[in-house]
């Protein structure tokens, strides 16, 4: 709870504009697809260029068509998405370790145009997922979950001592953060995590995850998320995931 009148609110708010972040957010299902390259899916993918198919695994397996990100239409994009029309994932039966290279069991395509781009209802026979239209929202109070997930250590300096002045009981008064399927704001580390930045390999950021989700029978091992992270330099792509 909180206390001590006009200072409180100042500081927690000053603490609240350094580390808030804008995000959209998903939710399943809930209306009708027009099935049409302009929505976004988990469960499903249906952007593909003339000559592309699901990718295979490396055990030469169809791939899982995860999820499908139609972003111009999105209330927020990351600047590192910029120009970025359309996001595929897929992923191997079996999830791809963390830090696997891209590739043999895991693939992110990216499209920075529509013209060549066509429908296609391509299926994995073997898939388990339930294909789902995805709702998107804004938030722009997206914030880092306390143990490794995003705070600097002079920002962590600060919100202790409100919390030893009795400013706030728990970072959690002031703090919010968002579990579901996202692009933008923090990872949904379910473990201690490893930050926003290099703990996912040096020039990497946070860019998105995608959580696990009843409607679309998808679970990352225990209700974990898989969280993406991109490299501006050279445009390479990073996964790490954990769980309950």
């Amino acid at each position: 709870m909180f206390k001590n009148g006009a200072f409180m609110d100042n500081k927690v708010e000053e603490i609240k504009r350094k580390i808030e972040k804008s995000a959209t957010t998903f939710i399943t299902g809930g209306f009708r697809p027009q099935y049409v390259l302009q929505e976004s899916w988990i469960g499903a993918v249906n952007a593909y260029l003339p000559d592309e198919e699901i990718p295979k695994d490396e055990q030469g397996r169809l791939m899982l068509p995860l999820a499908q990100f139609y972003l111009p239409v999105l209330p927020f994009v990351p600047p590192k998405l910029k120009n970025i029309h359309i996001i595929t994932v897929f992923v191997s039966q079996e999830l791809p370790k963390i830090f696997e290279p891209m590739g043999k069991n895991w693939v992110i395509r990216e499209y920075t145009q529509e013209k060549e781009i066509v429908f296609k209802e391509l299926k994995n026979p073997d898939s388990c997922l339930k294909p789902c239209i995805l709702k998107a929202s804004l938030v722009t109070d997206d914030t880092p979950l306390w143990d490794g997930g995003g705070l600097d250590e002079a920002c962590e300096d600060e919100i202790l001592e409100l919390e030893k002045s009795g400013i706030i009981d728990d970072y959690y008064d002031i703090a919010e953060h968002y579990f579901e399927t996202k692009i933008g704001g923090y990872p949904s580390f379910a473990q201690p995590g490893i930050g926003t930045t290099d703990g996912f390999g040096e020039g990497f950021e946070f860019v998105f995850q995608i959580s696990s989700d009843e409607k679309a029978n998808f679970n990352v091992v225990d209700s974990g998320s898989l969280m993406f992270a991109k490299n501006s330099q050279t445009n390479q792509w990073s996964v790490y995931y954990d769980f309950y």
